[in-house]
């Protein structure tokens, strides 16, 4: 039953991503990616409200966080993830490994990127 909640969610969130994606695209006319940046940051405010409701005001059955937060927002964006557990280790007072966690996954991640589009394009010649 976890996995149809995980996967309903994430079919969901994926799709209102892609949604978004294509109606910000449509309407902005700009380099800058303006849609993944607004989905980045929609779905942190989202995680945010989510993950303090179901830990800090309801009661909820676990599988709510399940379609709501792995799920859907793992759909909708795994920033929002990134961003939660960075904010979660900066207030536990673990700033080194906060810092160290952000600063690797922005550079490593872009690098990652980076390796992977010459590794596809190695792949065609």
């Amino acid at each position: 039953m976890e996995y149809l909640w995980v996967g309903l969610g994430g079919f969901c969130g994926a799709n209102l991503r892609y949604a978004l994606a294509r109606w910000i695209a449509a309407r902005a006319d700009t380099a800058f990616p303006l849609a993944t940046f607004a989905i980045n940051l929609t779905g942190s405010f989202a995680i945010g409200v989510v993950l303090t409701l179901l830990s800090e005001r309801f009661v909820a059955d676990p599988a709510w966080r399940l379609l709501l937060v792995v799920g859907f927002l793992g759909g909708y964006t795994t920033f929002s993830s990134y961003t939660f557990e960075g904010l979660a280790l900066l207030q536990a007072g673990n700033w080194p490994t906060a810092l160290g966690y952000m600063v690797a996954s922005n550079v490593l991640g872009v690098g990652a990127v980076y390796a992977g589009m010459i590794a596809a394009r190695a792949l065609g010649r």
